[in-house]
Protein backbone atom coordinates (compact mmCIF):
# COMPACT_ATOMS: atom_id res chain seq x y z
CA UNK A 1 0.00 0.00 0.00
CA UNK A 2 3.02 2.37 0.82
CA UNK A 3 4.45 1.62 -2.75
CA UNK A 4 1.18 2.64 -4.19
CA UNK A 5 0.85 5.78 -2.67
CA UNK A 6 4.50 6.65 -3.81
CA UNK A 7 3.76 5.91 -6.84
CA UNK A 8 0.53 7.70 -6.95
CA UNK A 9 2.01 10.78 -5.55
CA UNK A 10 4.59 10.29 -7.85
CA UNK A 11 2.97 10.41 -10.77
CA UNK A 12 0.67 13.74 -9.76
CA UNK A 13 4.16 15.46 -8.88
CA UNK A 14 4.90 14.72 -12.64
CA UNK A 15 2.01 14.98 -14.09
CA UNK A 16 1.46 18.93 -12.43
CA UNK A 17 5.44 19.21 -14.23
CA UNK A 18 4.09 18.16 -17.32
CA UNK A 19 1.04 20.70 -17.46
CA UNK A 20 2.70 23.58 -16.49
CA UNK A 21 5.46 22.88 -19.11
CA UNK A 22 4.98 25.71 -21.80
CA UNK A 23 3.36 25.32 -25.09
CA UNK A 24 6.17 26.86 -26.90
CA UNK A 25 8.83 24.64 -25.48
CA UNK A 26 9.98 23.32 -22.47
CA UNK A 27 9.86 24.48 -18.83
CA UNK A 28 11.15 27.87 -18.47
CA UNK A 29 11.85 27.31 -14.66
CA UNK A 30 14.33 24.91 -16.36
CA UNK A 31 16.41 26.96 -18.93
CA UNK A 32 19.15 29.22 -17.80
CA UNK A 33 20.05 32.85 -19.42
CA UNK A 34 21.47 30.87 -22.07
CA UNK A 35 18.67 28.35 -22.75
CA UNK A 36 20.59 25.23 -22.18
CA UNK A 37 19.10 22.46 -20.26
CA UNK A 38 21.77 20.24 -18.88
CA UNK A 39 24.58 20.95 -21.35
CA UNK A 40 22.14 21.40 -24.75
CA UNK A 41 19.71 23.49 -26.28
CA UNK A 42 16.71 22.00 -25.62
CA UNK A 43 13.92 24.35 -27.16
CA UNK A 44 15.38 24.72 -30.69
CA UNK A 45 15.11 20.35 -30.63
CA UNK A 46 12.03 19.04 -33.30
CA UNK A 47 12.54 15.12 -31.64
CA UNK A 48 11.13 14.85 -28.13
CA UNK A 49 12.40 12.47 -26.08
CA UNK A 50 13.06 10.13 -28.74
CA UNK A 51 15.40 7.64 -27.28
CA UNK A 52 13.73 7.63 -23.74
CA UNK A 53 12.67 4.81 -22.39
CA UNK A 54 8.60 5.25 -20.86
CA UNK A 55 8.83 5.49 -17.37
CA UNK A 56 5.91 4.36 -14.87
CA UNK A 57 5.06 8.26 -14.60
CA UNK A 58 4.80 8.10 -18.18
CA UNK A 59 2.56 5.30 -18.30
CA UNK A 60 0.14 7.20 -15.50
CA UNK A 61 0.15 10.36 -17.08
CA UNK A 62 -1.22 8.78 -20.52
CA UNK A 63 -3.10 6.55 -18.82
CA UNK A 64 -4.47 10.04 -16.94
CA UNK A 65 -4.57 11.11 -20.78
CA UNK A 66 -6.69 8.81 -22.04
CA UNK A 67 -9.47 9.03 -19.59
CA UNK A 68 -9.50 12.75 -19.85
CA UNK A 69 -10.20 12.48 -23.80
CA UNK A 70 -12.46 10.00 -23.63
CA UNK A 71 -15.10 13.38 -23.04
CA UNK A 72 -13.14 14.90 -26.50
CA UNK A 73 -13.88 14.89 -29.78
CA UNK A 74 -11.74 12.22 -31.46
CA UNK A 75 -10.75 13.08 -34.93
CA UNK A 76 -13.23 11.41 -36.65
CA UNK A 77 -15.81 13.24 -33.92
CA UNK A 78 -14.03 16.34 -35.23
CA UNK A 79 -14.46 15.53 -38.94
CA UNK A 80 -18.38 15.09 -38.55
CA UNK A 81 -18.72 18.39 -36.53
CA UNK A 82 -16.94 20.53 -39.26
CA UNK A 83 -19.53 18.71 -42.15
CA UNK A 84 -22.52 18.76 -40.11
CA UNK A 85 -22.15 22.49 -39.79
CA UNK A 86 -21.03 23.05 -43.00
CA UNK A 87 -24.67 21.89 -44.03
CA UNK A 88 -26.19 23.51 -41.09
CA UNK A 89 -24.64 27.00 -42.22
CA UNK A 90 -23.56 26.88 -46.06
CA UNK A 91 -24.45 29.71 -46.84
CA UNK A 92 -21.57 31.60 -44.91
CA UNK A 93 -19.45 28.25 -44.47
CA UNK A 94 -17.48 25.82 -46.88
CA UNK A 95 -14.92 22.81 -45.84
CA UNK A 96 -11.56 22.24 -47.66
CA UNK A 97 -8.61 20.17 -46.23
CA UNK A 98 -4.79 21.85 -46.54
CA UNK A 99 -3.07 18.14 -46.58
CA UNK A 100 -2.60 15.34 -44.77
CA UNK A 101 -1.35 14.16 -41.43
CA UNK A 102 1.58 11.92 -41.21
CA UNK A 103 -1.06 8.86 -40.62
CA UNK A 104 -3.29 10.22 -43.66
CA UNK A 105 -5.54 12.51 -41.09
CA UNK A 106 -6.84 15.08 -43.24
CA UNK A 107 -6.31 18.90 -42.17
CA UNK A 108 -9.66 19.99 -42.35
CA UNK A 109 -10.77 23.98 -42.62
CA UNK A 110 -13.69 25.68 -42.15
CA UNK A 111 -13.77 28.84 -44.22
CA UNK A 112 -16.59 31.34 -42.83
CA UNK A 113 -17.55 34.55 -44.67
CA UNK A 114 -20.70 35.69 -46.62
CA UNK A 115 -18.86 34.78 -49.82
CA UNK A 116 -16.91 31.74 -48.84
CA UNK A 117 -14.83 30.44 -51.51
CA UNK A 118 -15.11 33.80 -53.54
CA UNK A 119 -11.91 36.00 -53.89
CA UNK A 120 -13.00 39.49 -52.61
CA UNK A 121 -11.00 43.01 -51.65
CA UNK A 122 -11.35 41.60 -47.81
CA UNK A 123 -8.66 40.60 -45.42
CA UNK A 124 -8.09 37.27 -43.95
CA UNK A 125 -7.68 35.73 -40.70
CA UNK A 126 -6.80 32.16 -39.93
CA UNK A 127 -7.00 30.00 -36.54
CA UNK A 128 -4.75 26.86 -35.97
CA UNK A 129 -5.49 24.34 -33.02
CA UNK A 130 -3.75 21.50 -31.52
CA UNK A 131 -0.25 22.50 -32.91
CA UNK A 132 1.05 20.17 -30.01
CA UNK A 133 -0.99 17.28 -29.87
CA UNK A 134 -1.72 17.25 -26.02
CA UNK A 135 -2.76 20.76 -26.10
CA UNK A 136 -6.29 19.81 -27.55
CA UNK A 137 -8.28 23.12 -25.96
CA UNK A 138 -7.71 24.82 -29.07
CA UNK A 139 -9.60 22.24 -31.21
CA UNK A 140 -12.44 22.20 -29.04
CA UNK A 141 -13.35 26.30 -28.79
CA UNK A 142 -12.91 26.24 -32.38
CA UNK A 143 -15.14 24.30 -33.27
CA UNK A 144 -17.10 26.16 -30.38
CA UNK A 145 -16.72 29.75 -32.35
CA UNK A 146 -17.50 27.99 -35.39
CA UNK A 147 -20.79 27.38 -34.19
CA UNK A 148 -21.28 30.40 -32.35
CA UNK A 149 -20.62 32.59 -35.79
CA UNK A 150 -22.86 30.47 -37.60
CA UNK A 151 -26.35 30.88 -34.62
CA UNK A 152 -24.67 34.85 -34.29
CA UNK A 153 -25.01 35.90 -38.13
CA UNK A 154 -27.09 38.46 -38.60
CA UNK A 155 -28.61 38.83 -35.07
CA UNK A 156 -25.01 39.65 -33.56
CA UNK A 157 -23.00 42.85 -34.39
CA UNK A 158 -19.93 41.37 -34.20
CA UNK A 159 -20.97 38.16 -35.63
CA UNK A 160 -22.34 39.80 -38.96
CA UNK A 161 -19.16 42.53 -38.95
CA UNK A 162 -16.90 39.78 -39.13
CA UNK A 163 -18.58 37.31 -41.36
CA UNK A 164 -19.65 40.50 -43.94
CA UNK A 165 -16.01 41.82 -44.04
CA UNK A 166 -13.42 38.82 -43.18
CA UNK A 167 -12.71 35.62 -44.92
CA UNK A 168 -11.98 33.80 -41.47
CA UNK A 169 -9.98 30.34 -41.96
CA UNK A 170 -10.49 27.88 -38.76
CA UNK A 171 -7.72 24.79 -38.73
CA UNK A 172 -9.17 22.93 -35.60
CA UNK A 173 -6.46 20.33 -35.26
CA UNK A 174 -3.04 20.82 -37.16
CA UNK A 175 -1.89 18.01 -35.43
CA UNK A 176 -4.19 14.79 -35.12
CA UNK A 177 -1.77 12.01 -35.10
CA UNK A 178 -0.26 13.89 -31.83
CA UNK A 179 -4.16 14.31 -30.57
CA UNK A 180 -4.46 10.27 -30.79
CA UNK A 181 -0.87 9.72 -29.52
CA UNK A 182 -1.39 11.57 -26.30
CA UNK A 183 1.70 13.73 -27.00
CA UNK A 184 2.76 16.90 -28.08
CA UNK A 185 5.26 15.73 -31.42
CA UNK A 186 3.37 14.45 -34.29
CA UNK A 187 3.31 10.87 -35.47
CA UNK A 188 7.09 10.95 -36.16
CA UNK A 189 7.82 12.35 -32.63
CA UNK A 190 8.48 16.02 -34.40
CA UNK A 191 7.22 19.15 -32.69
CA UNK A 192 5.46 20.75 -35.22
CA UNK A 193 6.34 24.59 -33.86
CA UNK A 194 9.98 23.66 -34.42
CA UNK A 195 9.81 22.73 -37.72
CA UNK A 196 9.48 25.94 -40.02
CA UNK A 197 12.58 27.68 -41.63
CA UNK A 198 14.38 29.83 -38.99
CA UNK A 199 15.79 33.54 -39.21
CA UNK A 200 18.39 32.88 -37.16
CA UNK A 201 20.14 29.17 -37.59
CA UNK A 202 19.54 27.07 -40.72
CA UNK A 203 18.32 24.21 -38.73
CA UNK A 204 14.99 23.91 -41.11
CA UNK A 205 16.46 24.75 -44.55
CA UNK A 206 15.86 21.94 -46.42
CA UNK A 207 11.69 21.66 -48.08
CA UNK A 208 12.16 17.76 -48.33
CA UNK A 209 12.83 17.19 -44.26
CA UNK A 210 9.96 19.53 -43.49
CA UNK A 211 6.72 17.51 -41.59
CA UNK A 212 3.61 16.65 -44.39
CA UNK A 213 1.91 18.88 -41.54
CA UNK A 214 4.20 21.87 -42.06
CA UNK A 215 4.39 21.80 -45.72
CA UNK A 216 0.63 21.90 -45.95
CA UNK A 217 0.85 25.14 -43.80
CA UNK A 218 3.51 26.25 -45.52
CA UNK A 219 1.56 25.37 -48.90
CA UNK A 220 -1.55 27.25 -47.38
CA UNK A 221 -0.13 30.90 -47.16
CA UNK A 222 1.06 30.31 -50.35
CA UNK A 223 -2.26 29.95 -51.63
CA UNK A 224 -4.04 32.31 -49.50
CA UNK A 225 -2.67 35.98 -48.22
CA UNK A 226 -3.35 36.12 -44.66
CA UNK A 227 -3.23 39.42 -43.07
CA UNK A 228 -2.84 37.90 -39.72
CA UNK A 229 -3.13 34.77 -38.02
CA UNK A 230 -2.89 33.07 -34.11
CA UNK A 231 -2.11 29.39 -32.59
CA UNK A 232 -3.77 28.49 -29.30
CA UNK A 233 -1.96 26.73 -27.43
CA UNK A 234 -2.08 25.54 -23.30
CA UNK A 235 0.19 25.74 -20.19
CA UNK A 236 -0.07 29.39 -19.36
CA UNK A 237 -2.28 32.27 -19.60
CA UNK A 238 -1.04 34.76 -22.13
CA UNK A 239 -0.62 36.11 -25.60
CA UNK A 240 2.89 36.11 -26.92
CA UNK A 241 4.11 37.56 -30.16
CA UNK A 242 7.52 38.20 -32.04
CA UNK A 243 10.46 37.45 -32.23
CA UNK A 244 10.41 34.29 -30.59
CA UNK A 245 14.35 33.73 -30.79
CA UNK A 246 17.31 35.60 -30.43
CA UNK A 247 20.61 35.44 -32.54
CA UNK A 248 23.15 34.37 -29.61
CA UNK A 249 20.00 32.12 -27.65
CA UNK A 250 20.13 34.18 -24.83
CA UNK A 251 16.72 34.71 -23.53
CA UNK A 252 16.01 39.02 -23.39
CA UNK A 253 13.22 41.17 -25.14
CA UNK A 254 13.69 41.13 -28.63
CA UNK A 255 11.17 43.32 -31.28
CA UNK A 256 10.24 42.62 -34.33
CA UNK A 257 10.30 45.81 -36.89
CA UNK A 258 6.20 45.83 -36.04
CA UNK A 259 6.91 45.49 -32.32
CA UNK A 260 4.11 48.28 -31.37
CA UNK A 261 1.50 46.66 -33.57
CA UNK A 262 1.87 43.42 -32.03
CA UNK A 263 1.54 44.81 -28.74
CA UNK A 264 -1.43 46.23 -29.56
CA UNK A 265 -2.74 43.20 -31.17
CA UNK A 266 -1.67 40.56 -27.66
CA UNK A 267 -3.49 43.48 -26.19
CA UNK A 268 -6.44 43.07 -27.62
CA UNK A 269 -6.91 39.73 -26.48
CA UNK A 270 -5.29 40.00 -23.32
CA UNK A 271 -8.24 42.92 -22.90
CA UNK A 272 -11.02 41.11 -23.80
CA UNK A 273 -10.11 37.67 -21.93
CA UNK A 274 -11.49 36.73 -18.75
CA UNK A 275 -8.36 37.39 -16.72
CA UNK A 276 -5.69 37.39 -18.45
CA UNK A 277 -4.78 40.74 -18.31
CA UNK A 278 -4.65 40.60 -15.06
CA UNK A 279 -1.37 38.30 -14.93
CA UNK A 280 1.64 38.81 -11.99
CA UNK A 281 3.82 36.35 -14.44
CA UNK A 282 3.02 38.34 -17.36
CA UNK A 283 2.55 42.34 -17.29
CA UNK A 284 -0.90 43.23 -19.19
CA UNK A 285 -1.20 39.31 -20.55
CA UNK A 286 1.47 39.36 -23.26
CA UNK A 287 4.82 38.79 -23.47
CA UNK A 288 7.37 38.95 -26.21
CA UNK A 289 8.65 35.15 -26.81
CA UNK A 290 12.13 35.74 -26.83
CA UNK A 291 12.02 37.72 -23.44
CA UNK A 292 9.95 34.83 -22.22
CA UNK A 293 12.55 32.03 -23.14
CA UNK A 294 13.82 31.52 -26.97
CA UNK A 295 12.90 28.95 -29.69
CA UNK A 296 13.74 28.90 -32.71
CA UNK A 297 11.69 27.23 -36.27
CA UNK A 298 8.50 28.39 -34.94
CA UNK A 299 5.76 28.95 -37.00
CA UNK A 300 4.98 32.45 -35.98
CA UNK A 301 8.20 33.86 -36.63
CA UNK A 302 7.71 32.34 -40.01
CA UNK A 303 4.16 33.28 -40.70
CA UNK A 304 5.71 37.10 -40.44
CA UNK A 305 8.72 36.45 -41.74
CA UNK A 306 7.89 34.94 -45.27
CA UNK A 307 4.40 35.66 -46.08
CA UNK A 308 3.89 39.16 -44.29
CA UNK A 309 0.95 37.48 -41.53
CA UNK A 310 0.77 39.24 -38.43
CA UNK A 311 1.11 35.67 -36.30
CA UNK A 312 0.25 35.47 -32.33
CA UNK A 313 0.72 32.63 -30.04
CA UNK A 314 -2.08 32.67 -27.61
CA UNK A 315 -1.61 30.49 -24.59
CA UNK A 316 -5.51 30.30 -23.48
CA UNK A 317 -5.04 27.32 -20.51
CA UNK A 318 -2.98 27.07 -17.55
CA UNK A 319 -4.04 23.68 -18.07
CA UNK A 320 -2.93 21.75 -21.05
CA UNK A 321 -5.58 19.30 -20.56
CA UNK A 322 -8.32 20.32 -18.34
CA UNK A 323 -11.39 18.16 -17.81
CA UNK A 324 -13.60 18.38 -20.73
CA UNK A 325 -16.74 19.70 -18.44
CA UNK A 326 -14.62 23.10 -18.05
CA UNK A 327 -14.50 23.32 -21.48
CA UNK A 328 -17.85 25.61 -21.85
CA UNK A 329 -15.89 27.98 -19.36
CA UNK A 330 -13.30 28.26 -20.90
CA UNK A 331 -14.83 29.00 -24.23
CA UNK A 332 -16.84 32.02 -22.56
CA UNK A 333 -13.62 33.25 -21.04
CA UNK A 334 -11.64 33.17 -24.92
CA UNK A 335 -15.05 33.87 -26.80
CA UNK A 336 -14.62 37.89 -27.06
CA UNK A 337 -10.77 37.93 -27.01
CA UNK A 338 -11.19 35.76 -30.32
CA UNK A 339 -13.85 37.58 -31.89
CA UNK A 340 -12.40 41.03 -31.10
CA UNK A 341 -8.91 40.06 -32.16
CA UNK A 342 -10.01 39.28 -35.71
CA UNK A 343 -12.64 42.02 -35.90
CA UNK A 344 -9.79 44.18 -35.58
CA UNK A 345 -8.80 43.51 -39.24
CA UNK A 346 -11.68 45.45 -40.15
CA UNK A 347 -11.98 48.09 -37.42
CA UNK A 348 -8.37 49.27 -37.63
CA UNK A 349 -5.32 49.87 -39.64
CA UNK A 350 -5.33 50.79 -43.45
CA UNK A 351 -6.69 49.41 -46.09
CA UNK A 352 -6.96 49.80 -49.74
CA UNK A 353 -6.17 49.13 -53.63
CA UNK A 354 -3.61 49.93 -56.11
CA UNK A 355 -4.04 50.69 -59.94
CA UNK A 356 -2.36 51.77 -62.80
CA UNK A 357 -2.95 55.37 -64.15
CA UNK A 358 -2.63 54.26 -67.61
CA UNK A 359 -4.88 51.04 -68.05
CA UNK A 360 -6.69 51.06 -64.60
CA UNK A 361 -4.93 47.90 -64.19
CA UNK A 362 -4.72 46.43 -60.35
CA UNK A 363 -1.26 46.12 -59.53
CA UNK A 364 0.56 43.92 -56.47
CA UNK A 365 1.91 47.01 -55.56
CA UNK A 366 4.46 46.66 -52.36
CA UNK A 367 3.17 48.92 -48.98
CA UNK A 368 5.69 49.94 -46.44
CA UNK A 369 5.89 52.68 -43.74
CA UNK A 370 8.73 54.74 -43.23
CA UNK A 371 10.53 53.70 -40.18
CA UNK A 372 9.70 50.28 -40.46
CA UNK A 373 11.51 47.81 -42.15
CA UNK A 374 8.20 46.00 -42.89
CA UNK A 375 6.69 45.15 -46.35
CA UNK A 376 3.46 43.83 -47.46
CA UNK A 377 2.02 43.12 -50.32
CA UNK A 378 -1.00 43.52 -52.54
CA UNK A 379 -2.93 40.36 -54.33
CA UNK A 380 -2.11 39.76 -57.66
CA UNK A 381 -5.69 39.77 -58.83
CA UNK A 382 -7.61 42.26 -56.83
CA UNK A 383 -4.74 44.25 -55.41
CA UNK A 384 -5.93 44.90 -52.70
CA UNK A 385 -3.75 45.14 -49.12
CA UNK A 386 -4.95 45.48 -45.43
CA UNK A 387 -1.60 46.48 -43.09
CA UNK A 388 -1.75 46.55 -39.34
CA UNK A 389 -0.97 49.43 -37.59
CA UNK A 390 -1.53 51.18 -34.08
CA UNK A 391 -4.39 53.72 -33.86
CA UNK A 392 -3.36 57.15 -32.81
CA UNK A 393 -0.21 57.37 -34.95
CA UNK A 394 0.95 59.81 -37.87
CA UNK A 395 2.04 57.65 -40.75
CA UNK A 396 4.18 57.93 -44.38
CA UNK A 397 2.19 55.14 -46.40
CA UNK A 398 4.62 54.09 -49.33
CA UNK A 399 3.93 52.05 -52.76
CA UNK A 400 6.38 50.83 -55.15
CA UNK A 401 6.33 48.27 -57.87
CA UNK A 402 8.59 48.09 -60.51
CA UNK A 403 8.33 49.87 -63.84
CA UNK A 404 5.90 52.41 -61.99
CA UNK A 405 6.54 55.81 -59.96
CA UNK A 406 6.30 55.16 -55.96
CA UNK A 407 3.96 56.81 -54.52
CA UNK A 408 3.71 57.67 -50.78
CA UNK A 409 0.87 59.47 -48.33
CA UNK A 410 0.83 61.27 -44.93
CA UNK A 411 -1.84 60.03 -42.79
CA UNK A 412 -3.01 60.27 -39.20
CA UNK A 413 -4.58 56.86 -38.39
CA UNK A 414 -7.32 57.35 -35.91
CA UNK A 415 -9.45 54.55 -34.15
CA UNK A 416 -11.37 53.58 -36.78
CA UNK A 417 -9.98 51.94 -40.24
CA UNK A 418 -8.70 54.41 -43.08
CA UNK A 419 -8.70 53.53 -46.77
CA UNK A 420 -5.75 54.85 -48.60
CA UNK A 421 -6.08 53.70 -52.69
CA UNK A 422 -3.05 54.72 -54.56
CA UNK A 423 -3.11 55.44 -58.35
CA UNK A 424 0.51 54.69 -59.73
CA UNK A 425 2.38 56.09 -63.00
CA UNK A 426 4.18 53.76 -65.54
CA UNK A 427 7.83 55.07 -65.42
CA UNK A 428 8.17 56.79 -69.17
CA UNK A 429 10.97 55.65 -71.36
CA UNK A 430 12.14 57.90 -74.64
CA UNK A 431 10.96 54.89 -76.64
CA UNK A 432 7.67 54.46 -74.74
CA UNK A 433 6.58 58.27 -74.78
CA UNK A 434 7.60 58.22 -78.75
CA UNK A 435 5.07 55.58 -79.37
CA UNK A 436 2.65 56.38 -77.43
CA UNK A 437 2.84 59.86 -78.85
CA UNK A 438 2.64 58.85 -82.46
CA UNK A 439 0.68 55.56 -82.63
CA UNK A 440 -1.69 55.73 -79.51
CA UNK A 441 -4.75 56.49 -81.08
CA UNK A 442 -4.72 53.50 -83.31
CA UNK A 443 -2.85 50.83 -81.69
CA UNK A 444 -3.46 51.15 -77.81
CA UNK A 445 -2.50 49.20 -74.92
CA UNK A 446 -0.18 46.25 -75.54
CA UNK A 447 -1.04 46.40 -79.53
CA UNK A 448 1.70 48.86 -79.24
CA UNK A 449 4.30 46.35 -78.28
CA UNK A 450 3.48 44.14 -81.02
CA UNK A 451 3.30 46.85 -83.77
CA UNK A 452 6.95 47.70 -82.23
CA UNK A 453 7.95 44.42 -82.95
CA UNK A 454 6.74 43.97 -86.35
CA UNK A 455 8.26 47.02 -87.44
CA UNK A 456 11.69 46.07 -86.05
CA UNK A 457 11.36 42.59 -87.94
CA UNK A 458 10.33 43.99 -91.31
CA UNK A 459 13.38 46.51 -90.63
CA UNK A 460 15.74 44.22 -90.49
CA UNK A 461 14.44 41.89 -93.63
CA UNK A 462 14.80 44.99 -96.01
CA UNK A 463 18.28 45.71 -94.31
CA UNK A 464 19.21 42.12 -94.79
CA UNK A 465 17.35 42.25 -98.77
CA UNK A 466 19.40 45.62 -99.76
CA UNK A 467 22.63 44.38 -98.41
CA UNK A 468 22.34 40.59 -100.11
CA UNK A 469 21.15 42.71 -103.44
CA UNK A 470 24.54 45.22 -103.25
CA UNK A 471 26.42 42.17 -102.75
CA UNK A 472 24.67 40.47 -106.38
CA UNK A 473 25.15 43.44 -108.36
CA UNK A 474 28.91 44.16 -107.16
CA UNK A 475 29.79 40.57 -108.22
CA UNK A 476 30.06 41.37 -112.26
CA UNK A 477 31.84 44.67 -111.84
CA UNK A 478 34.49 42.51 -109.52
CA UNK A 479 34.81 39.80 -112.68
CA UNK A 480 35.31 42.38 -115.08
CA UNK A 481 37.62 44.16 -112.92
CA UNK A 482 39.69 40.97 -112.67
CA UNK A 483 40.00 39.55 -116.41
CA UNK A 484 41.75 43.05 -117.37
CA UNK A 485 43.88 42.65 -115.03
CA UNK A 486 44.89 39.38 -116.54
CA UNK A 487 44.53 40.90 -120.27
CA UNK A 488 42.57 38.42 -120.76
Amino acid sequence: MNLFFFFFFFSLLFSSFFNLSVARGGSPSSINASGVVNGSFAVSGRHLFADMKVSLAEQLQLKRLEELAKDYMSNSDLENALMSLNSRCSGISRVYSIGKSVHGVPLWVMEISDKPGKEEAEPAFKYIGNVHGDEPVGRELLILLANWLCDNYMKDPLATLIVDNVHLHILPSMNPDGFSLRRRGNANNIDLNRDFPDQFFHMNDDPGAHQPETKAIMHWLEEIRFTASASLHGGALVANYPWDGTENKKKYYYGCPDDETFKYMASIYSRSHHNMSLSEEFPGGITNGAYWYPIYGGMQDWNYLHAGCFELTLEISDDKWPNASELPTLFEYNKMSMLNLVASLVKTGIHGRIFSSDEGKPLPASIAIKGLNSTIHARETLADYHRLLVPGGKYEVIATMPGYKSRSTSIMLGEEAMTVDFVMDPVITPINSFLQRGWSCSLPGPHLEVFFILVLVLVSVFLCFLLKRRVVLNYPKQRQTKRSVLGV
